[in-house]
Order: structure tokens, then sequence, then C-alpha cells
């Protein structure tokens, strides 16, 4: 790309900078490194990457390998999607966020769910009590999720729902509710978390042990290809592997690794790779290190493109983009000082728009206090609408490509994530690494080191460990009391009163049966969501044929 004449004036004229810098003071902070711990060069140059392999690597938007973006328009042909993560109490509740939400521009549905719902209790369960509600919105049956949806046309919004272990149930329900509103599970638009094997290394909620809950995956996703083509089976999640303490890196090459172990699973499932790879999703943490999150959304696409294409041989070009959801770091928010959290939430964003996101949340600064109030959500908000319309980061496409120091990142990000890779091929993959505890060991590490370099101040986090303020938290905070957790179990109780209790039986007779053998179980799980089967029922059902698992001492 450039001749031995610029190469010999460049090296001259870098000489005689540093000699120069070299005398200067460079007094403002002890070390120079990323979030996750690399060191920074004090200049980047064209020497800093390969410049000869810029249209292999980089080229151009809308065109493999895609780093620079997975269509040609990108921001300027369609927007992200704004998609808070919404979810409350009761199904009541969490309906009139949803209005208030769309009302104020919002366009785009996330579903959190309680605990209880996460793990698989109905809410009657005596491991329940406590938490409905708390973290998200209570579901038992469909009675629940028809009340979230009331009055939203399932047709003309896309709906996230961010649920793992039963996945297929909550599907299930949504699928329920849309033939209920006249709405053909052909036109469902929307995401299905569904990402188990990050929840065996990071989350921690998981109900069945990996290989039956890998089954319901890939049921799922042949499913959903014959009946709901329009809706993403997965999202192959890192967010919570970043929360958990990984670096940037670890969070690309474990949320990859898993992506390629669904892919695998599948294939093996006998899918077509090109039926089911399009409706393949990705969600990525926005974390505080502007230039390396913006390195490692690059990285992701130009690293899934190369697998999809010829390791999977993936010939369906839609088989090859690495489509993403961002939400902002939820660790990188404070207690101390929470209006700050406005502004880290920004900029977060912001590196996720550069990085060329196809849609975002972004967390609401009361968030380390309680569920977001309604004035915290429309700030969060109105953060996304104030990139979108008057910062100008949207005019033009992956305006930093070509940057030396982020194609560096770039590159050194995808070449850590390769290195992981060959590791985890080494210890007989994933799931082998998983029983190992190879991949927890690796983020509890480095959530250890993040944590020494905040107690030794070498990482700086502003109201924590240093700009302390004596101060008085005075922000209003939504609070879940009792009265919605017993208008949630009367609504139970009616609902096993009211329904056909002989047909729940037999569905869910059927059910097992389906499971012990090799049928569809998300066919199955649809026939008893239909007749009011609770969500605690159905995995009943599973429990005896599927067993739980019980995570194996990790040192």
């Amino acid at each position: 790309m450039f001749d031995k004449s610029f190469w010999d004036k460049f090296d001259e004229r870098r000489k005689k900078w540093h000699e120069t810098a070299d005398q200067m003071p460079q007094k403002t902070r002890p070390k120079f490194f990323t979030i996750s711990g690399d060191d920074v060069d004090i200049l980047y140059g064209p020497d800093s990457y390969d410049a000869s392999k810029s249209l292999e690597n980089i080229g151009l938007p809308g065109e493999f390998p895609y780093t620079r973006g997975v269509h040609h328009t990108m921001y300027r042909g369609r927007m992200w999607t704004m998609r808070l993560f919404s979810g409350m109490g009761t199904p009541r509740q969490t309906n009139q966020r949803y209005k208030y939400l769309l009302k104020e521009g919002q366009n785009g549905l996330s579903v959190a769910f309680d605990l209880p719902t996460l793990m698989g209790y109905d809410s009657d369960h005596e491991r329940s009590k406590g938490e409905i509600g708390k973290c998200g919105v209570a579901v038992d049956s469909l009675v629940d999720m028809e009340t979230i949806f009331d009055g939203i046309d399932l047709g003309k919004i896309s709906t996230s729902m961010t649920i793992n272990a039963p996945a297929s149930i909550l599907l299930a329900m949504y699928i329920a509710v849309g033939e209920k509103q006249g709405v053909p599970s052909e036109k469902l638009t929307g995401t299905l978390q569904n990402d188990i094997l990050k929840e065996y290394i990071a989350q921690k909620e998981w109900i069945f042990p990996p290989e039956p809950s890998i089954r319901l995956i890939t049921d799922l996703m042949a499913f959903c290809s014959d009946h709901v083509p329009k809706w993403n089976t997965i999202s192959i999640s890192g967010y919570h592997i970043r929360e958990a303490g990984a670096t940037a890196a670890q969070e690309l090459a474990f949320t990859l690794a898993d992506g390629f172990t669904y892919v695998e699973s599948a294939i093996a499932a006998g899918q077509d790779v090109d039926v089911f790879a399009p409706r393949l999703s990705h969600f990525f943490n926005a974390h505080q290190d502007f230039f390396e999150e913006i390195a490692k959304y690059r990285a992701a696409r130009r690293i899934w493109a190369k697998r999809m294409r010829y390791k999977y041989k993936a010939k369906n070009e839609k088989s090859w983009l690495l489509r993403f959801h961002t939400q902002t770091a939820g660790c990188s928010l404070t207690a101390q000082q929470p209006e700050n959290n406005l502004m880290r939430t920004a900029f977060e964003a912001l590196s996720g728009v550069l990085g060329g996101t196809q849609s975002l949340h972004t967390n609401s600064m009361d968030e380390t206090l309680a569920l977001p109030s309604d004035k915290a959500a429309l700030l969060a908000l109105r953060t996304q609408q104030i990139i979108m319309n008057e910062t100008g980061v949207v005019n033009t496409i992956d305006p930093l490509a070509g940057s030396y120091f982020i194609e560096s990142l770039t590159d050194k990000i995808e070449a850590d994530a390769e290195a992981y890779f060959d590791e985890i091929d080494k210890r007989g993959g994933v799931l082998r690494c998983i029983e190992e505890g190879y991949l927890q060991r690796e983020i509890a590490k480095s959530a250890y080191n993040y944590q020494r370099e905040i107690e030794r101040k070498e990482r700086i986090i502003v109201g924590v460990n240093d700009y302390v303020m004596e101060e008085d938290i005075d922000i209003p905070t939504l609070r879940i009391d009792e009265a919605e957790a017993n208008e949630q179990l009367a609504t139970l109780k009616k609902v096993r009163e009211d329904r056909d209790n002989d047909k729940v039986a037999r569905t869910l007779d059927d059910l097992t049966a389906c499971a012990k053998g090799d049928g569809n179980t998300l066919k199955a799980i649809l026939d008893c969501v239909r007749v009011y089967a609770t969500e605690g029922e159905i995995v009943d059902a599973l429990r005896p044929v599927f067993g739980e698992y019980t995570e194996p001492p990790m040192f």
C-alpha cells in the first residue's frame, strides 16, 4: 500500500517524534491500558496494522467479511431498533410500561422476566416466595402473556425475550398470543435469547443438563424454520459473560464459541445451515472502554463471517452475517453518584452505534438501586434518540474505519479470540470446557484482576475510588410490594380453577412421551400452553426425562 520512500520518511519522522516525546512529562497516570488490561501504545501509525490487507480484512459495508457493517447503507437505510429491557411486577404493570415507552418513541419491546420465571417455577412454588415480579415480570401461564401484550399488535411490533432454560415455553406462549390476536406465526418477528451455554458459563440460571437443553434449542430452531421463519431463534449472548468479569476478547471468544457449538449441534440434528443460520443473532455488552468496544464488534463480524463461510460451508450470504443487539454495561453503573450513570450509558451506547449494532438497550441511571422508574427509563430512551438525531454519527458508515488505533485493536481482539478458539478445541470443545470449569476460571481470573486494579487505584471509577462525595441518594425508585405478588398468585389460582384440567394432564403426558422419543418438543409444549398449562407444570413434565443440572465444584 505504501512504497519504500514513504516508509523511509515515516521511520525518520517517527524517530524524531519519539526523541521529543521521550523528553516530555508523562505523569497523568502510572499506566495506560484498556479495560481488559492490555497496554496501549502512546502512538499508532500506518505500521500498526497490515494496511496491505485493507480490502480483504476491512472491505466495504454490506460485503464480506462485513467488518464495516452487515448492511450496505447501515443507518442511512434503517436506524437501529430502540429496545429498552423492561418488565416488572405483574403482567398488568408491564403492559402499562410498554404502552408508555411505545408512546414515547420506542420501536421494539424487550421482556425482562422475574427470577422464578427464569428458573422454571410458578409463582406459587415455595422457591418463588419473595421474588415474584422483583427483577422482571412474573409469567406463569398464557393468561399472563395475553395481559402483557393486551392492546399491542404482535403483527406490528418486534419483541425480544430474555429467557433461556425455559425459552421454548415462553416462545410457545408468544405464538399462542399471536394466534388469539389473529396474527399467524409466519408474521411474528423478534428474538429469543435461548442461549443456555452462557448460563453454565456465567449467569447460572439453568434447569436441565447441557445435552437435553441443546435438544430443546435445536427442536426450537427446526420448528421456527418451518413455522416462525422471521424469528431469531437464539441471541448468542456475550453480555452476561462480560458482566461476570470477562475481558472484551473473552466475551467475544466465548460467545462465538457458544454460537459455533449451536451451529454444529443443529447440523448434527440434520438441519440445513443455510436455513437456520440466517435466524441466529448475537447480544454483546457495551462496556466503558470506548475504542476497545468498537473494535470488538468489528472483529466479531469478521470472525463469524469467515467461520460460517469456510468452516461450516454456508452458501447463503445471510448465513455469514453477524447481526447483534447491544446493551450498555450494567456492571459499570454505580450506586454512588447515580446521575453519573447517565453519562456512562451515553458513551457506551455511542460505542455500540459506532460499532454497527442492529438494536440497542440503554440502561437506566437507577438500576443499581431498583428496577427503573418511569423517568429513568425515559431518560435512557432519550439518550438513544439524542445519539440518533443530534450527534451526526449516523451520517456515514463506520466513520472510524482506517483509524490506525481502531484497526490495530480490531486485529488484536480477533487474534486473541482465535487463540481462545484453539485452546477450547484442544480441550475438547465448549461442553467439555464447561464441565472442567476452564471458561469459568478464565472469567474469574479476569474479574479478580479488574477488582485489584480498582483497589490499587490503577483504575479510577468516579465516585467509587476517587472523586468521592458525602451524599444522600435522593432518587425516586420503583418498588414492587406484596400487593403485586398477591395479585399474581390470585391470577394463577383462577387459571387453575377455570381451565380444563383433564386436557392439561393429557398434553403434559404427551410432552413427557415426546421428550422420551424424538418428536419436536416445541410442538408438544405449544399444545400444553394452548390449554393453559403453567410454566412450572411443563418444566415438571420434562424433569423426569431430562433430569436437573448441578454444577460441579470449581477450583
